[in-house]
């Protein structure tokens, strides 16, 4: 590719296309919660989740996929999704924020993406996170 077609991340399914369309995205969230459970600093987080891990998959990639430029897979399975009241039960500080967005990092990093896609992705996944963060706050505190 020239610099001239590069895809434009955030422009139609250019993200879904840079992590390897669904079955790429499939691949990263399935390493994204591997590292969540085996690496100590994240488990608290995967610790939150239900026991029943493959459901939370399914959704974090249905997600994804809309999310990324993709087919909108969350609201032909699930339905309509606000991620800050789905998680809204959940006690979301800086720290699980920050934890999230770290460990996405590291699966992204095991993976071997470009440095510009972690770039692009990780502070647009920064914005859901910290709307997640505020809700968490408005519902259980802002000292939790």
């Amino acid at each position: 590719m020239t610099l001239s077609n590069l895809p434009i991340y955030g422009e139609g399914d250019a993200t879904l296309q840079a992590v390897g369309g669904l079955t790429g995205l499939q691949n990263l969230v399935e390493t994204f919660y591997r590292i969540m459970k085996n690496t100590p600093e994240f488990r608290p987080l995967f610790d939150m989740h239900p026991s029943d891990i493959e459901l939370t998959i399914d959704k974090l990639v249905s997600f994804l996929s809309g999310w990324m430029g993709g087919e909108k897979l969350f609201s032909k399975k699930y339905g309509p999704i606000s991620l800050p009241q789905a998680h809204a039960h959940l006690i979301v500080t800086e720290k699980e924020k920050d934890m999230w967005l770290n460990c996405m990092a590291a699966a992204l990093d095991e993976l071997g993406y470009s440095e510009e896609l972690k770039a692009y992705l990780l502070p647009q996944l920064a914005f859901p996170a910290e709307r997640i963060r505020q809700v968490s706050a408005a519902k259980h505190g802002e000292s939790v």
